[in-house]
């Protein structure tokens, strides 16, 4: 383990991108996610990557997939109005299956907003923001160490599976400083891409084996291959033939939908005899877990369920505990984004009551209790 020290949460994102491997960032400063553009600005070139400040948060997204494509691993960071700006180039991420991480410090919207307050109003965009069927996965953490782990995981997943991965942070989070022990580059798992095996003449850009995942190989070392945002063959050339472009965006769902055992992951406390269980994410959870502390002092049994893997989301371990006729409480800081798919995966299984919020501050931890004691 590395000696402990404070840390921002943003800080703490820029440290783990450079832990995992980063060798390329492309971006726009934009509050609450700037310190996360100037740290890398530094640290980045000093160890022999490329920093590049964009003119908008378009080109951010479209420098970090022509990086990406000659072999880096590539980052950018961004919040609610730029993210809107990079979907389009996400979705062609998503369809050429070019691996990157987005890190997106959520604030209060919709449009500019309030650039400085914490908000969870982007878990739908982060999902469906851009057009068409296409795979994502987002992980939200809820802790400065978990900025560090979940961005390294995020570049893990992001060259595993060859998906854009999106850290859905808040602005209490990002900026929120707390001592941490984090673990020397060293003991952590690294994961890269996987590169063909055939000799350049030989090799199918687009050819999966059974893990749905193609391997890729990088511009510059000898590979030539056509990348279009048009739905292809496996040699990566437009095609309308019917049975080809099922095939390619059904494969394209099969790499994640079959392997959500190594993607899917969520925290559980005190759940195991709660008659009433909080989800929430983020720095929301943070304030449920103290809810769950005071109402335990009361002789309320409450737990907390918190999905760390917000897409894909951690549908099993919900339906289990909706199985045990709980009462769940959705605490988040938007009109019931999360809550509306959870409403639909249990089915009626359990009532689902709604805590929101939006006025720009986070949900305290007396709020949630009042809400636990109405329900209860």
């Amino acid at each position: 383990m590395m000696p402990a020290r404070l840390m921002q949460g943003n800080e703490a994102c820029a440290e783990g991108a450079l832990a995992a491997g980063l060798s390329f960032y492309a971006g726009y400063p934009i509050t609450p996610s700037t310190e996360i553009t100037e740290i890398l600005s530094r640290k980045l070139p000093a160890r022999g990557g490329r920093f590049i400040q964009m003119e908008d948060e378009i080109a951010s997204m479209a420098a970090v997939i022509g990086a990406s494509l000659t072999g880096a691993k590539a980052l950018t960071a961004t919040s609610g109005p730029g993210f809107s700006l990079k979907q389009e180039n996400i979705g062609f991420a998503a369809l050429a299956e070019v691996p990157c991480v987005i890190i997106n410090v959520q604030r209060l919207g919709p449009s500019t907003g309030v650039a400085t307050a914490p908000a969870q109003g982007d878990v739908m965009q982060a999902k469906w923001g851009t057009h068409g069927d296409h795979p994502v996965i987002v992980l939200s953490p809820a802790s400065v160490k978990e900025c560090f782990m979940l961005t390294v995981r995020s570049f893990n997943l992001a060259e595993r599976f060859r998906v854009p991965v999106i850290m859905l942070l808040d602005e209490v989070v990002g900026h929120m400083r707390e001592r941490v022990e984090l673990p020397a580059v060293g003991e952590l798992n690294i994961i890269n891409r996987r590169k063909p095996e055939v000799e350049p003449h030989r090799y199918v850009p687009y050819r999966a084996g059974d893990d749905k995942v193609p391997p890729m190989a990088c511009f510059g070392e000898g590979y030539r291959y056509h990348v279009t945002g048009l739905i292809h063959d496996e040699n990566g050339f437009a095609t309308e033939k019917p049975d080809a472009v099922q095939s390619h965006l059904k494969r394209l769902q099969d790499k994640i939908l079959l392997h959500h055992s190594e993607i899917v992951d969520s925290e559980q406390v005190n759940t195991g005899e709660a008659e009433v269980v909080l989800i929430a994410y983020g720095s929301t959870a943070r304030s449920a877990a103290r809810a769950v502390r005071l109402a335990g002092e009361e002789g309320l049994k409450v737990g907390l369920f918190r999905p760390i893997s917000i897409w894909p989301f951690p549908e099993q371990q919900l339906k289990e505990l909706a199985r045990k006729k709980v009462k769940f409480i959705v605490a988040e800081m938007n009109f019931g984004q999360l809550a509306l798919d959870i409403e639909r995966l249990v089915g009626g299984l359990c009532p689902v009551h709604r805590l929101n919020q939006v006025n720009g501050e986070l949900i305290k931890p007396g709020t949630i209790l009042e809400k636990i004691r109405e329900v209860y």
